[in-house]
């Protein structure tokens, strides 16, 4: 068993707080600009050695505008209706990963058609380099003690001291390993088999993404003001299935 009590803010020097999420974020980003020019070199892919440095402004409106707006529209829609001055404060919290997904399709067609880039191809990039930043913000979840598991008597248990007394899974973990380490490596699989159609690793993104968040979701608590939805399913599991389910439709289709 092991006892939760990390500190979220890994820096704090009074005029200057800096969170473990806020790196999570950071480095996520930095690893997509250097990844990329790797890729692109190695692989002598058709695209501008600097095309992630290029999006970085678009995916940081796409994730924070799109994660924050899923939250408010998928889990608590009623609550922001009624404090609408609450949806724009973002550091208390409350960012989804759906709607952040929706949020970088639509700022990647936006991109796509300004610079004259096949979608297709750019969302295979994309889809390589995005499992790095998973991992590292379910690492963050971790350290915030957020998103915690169900409780559990199994020896890797731990006891997020933050919340509660209750031995937990560590899904957090769970996750980071599933939708950060084992999609990163499948995924780069794919993406470097050149007898693939374009479009076929965004499909396996979203078909594995959600199998791997659907496997994770059993061992994690639902949000408190939610529960189950329906089925005993909490409403990430419902979203990732649908995603799924569109990556399943997804690959019918250009394969």
């Amino acid at each position: 068993m092991f006892i939760n009590n990390l500190n979220p803010v890994f820096i704090d020097i009074g005029f200057l707080e800096i969170r473990w999420y806020s790196l999570a974020y950071i480095f996520g980003l930095i690893f997509a600009i250097i990844y990329s020019k790797f890729l692109i070199r190695k692989l002598k892919l058709n695209f501008d050695i600097n095309i992630i440095d290029n999006f970085i402004p678009y995916s940081i409106l796409g994730i924070i505008l799109g994660g924050r707006l899923g939250y408010v529209l998928f889990y608590n829609p009623i609550y922001y209706l009624e404090n609408y001055s609450e949806i724009f404060k973002i550091w208390q919290g409350g960012m989804s990963f759906h709607g952040g997904l929706i949020g970088i399709i639509i700022v990647s067609i936006m991109f796509c058609n300004k610079n004259k880039i096949n979608f297709l191809n750019f969302s295979d990039i994309l889809s390589v380099l995005t499992p790095c930043g998973l991992f590292l913000g379910r690492v963050a979840n971790f350290i915030n003690s957020e998103l915690i598991g169900r409780p559990t008597e199994l020896p890797w248990s731990v006891v997020f001291i933050r919340v509660d007394n209750v031995p937990r899974h560590p899904s957090q973990i769970y996750e980071a390993i599933l939708e950060g380490i084992v999609l990163f490596i499948i995924l780069n699989i794919f993406f470097k088999n050149k007898y693939l159609k374009k479009g076929i690793t965004s499909a396996f993104f979203l078909i594995l993404y959600g199998l791997f968040r659907l496997i994770a979701e059993q061992f994690r608590e639902p949000d408190n003001h939610l529960g189950f939805i329906v089925f005993n399913l909490s409403l990430g599991s419902i979203l990732s299935m649908l995603m799924l389910i569109l990556g399943l439709i997804m690959y019918n289709r250009l394969k």
